[in-house]
C-alpha cells in the first residue's frame, strides 16, 4: 500500500500470506473512518513487526495463536487463524493436538468450542483449496 509505511506494507503481506489476499483486502477496503485506525494499527504492529520477526517461524506463531484464542475464546478469529495454520503448513493432526493440550490448561468447555470452530474452518479452508491437506 503505496500510501502507508514500510512496517505497514510488510504487515499487509503477511497478513494477506496468512490469511489470504482477499479477506485481507475485504477487510482494509470496509474499514472506514472509524474503524481504520485500529485496522492500520493490527497491520503495521501485529503483522509487521510481531509477525516480521523472523524469530519464529509462521507455522510455530499459528499454533500459538490457535492456543491462546482458544483460552480467550476467541471463535471467530480463531476460525480465520485456524484457516491461516493451514495455509502456513500446519496440519490437521497438529491442530488437533494443540487443541488437546488446551483442552488440559484452558478447561474442555474452550476446546469444546474451540473444535467446534476448527471443525467448521478445516472444512471451509478445505472447499477453498480442493481437498483435504
Amino acid at each position: 500500500m503505496s500510501d502507508e509505511n514500510e512496517m505497514f506494507d510488510r504487515g499487509f503481506d503477511n497478513r494477506k500470506t496468512v490469511l489470504g489476499a482477499a479477506h485481507v483486502e475485504k477487510s482494509w477496503a470496509n474499514a472506514d473512518a472509524f474503524n481504520r485506525p485500529v485496522q492500520r494499527l493490527v497491520t503495521e504492529y501485529c503483522w509487521g513487526a510481531v509477525w516480521g520477526d523472523e524469530t519464529l517461524p509462521f507455522k510455530t506463531r499459528s499454533m500459538l495463536n490457535i492456543a491462546m484464542l482458544t483460552a480467550m475464546n476467541q471463535h471467530h478469529e480463531l476460525a480465520v487463524h485456524v484457516k491461516g495454520a493451514l495455509t502456513n503448513g500446519v496440519t490437521k493432526d497438529e491442530i488437533q493436538a494443540v487443541l488437546m493440550q488446551a483442552l488440559v490448561y484452558c478447561g474442555a468447555p474452550a476446546a469444546l468450542a474451540a473444535f467446534r470452530t476448527a471443525s467448521t474452518a478445516i472444512a471451509d479452508w478445505e472447499k477453498e483449496h480442493g481437498g483435504a491437506r
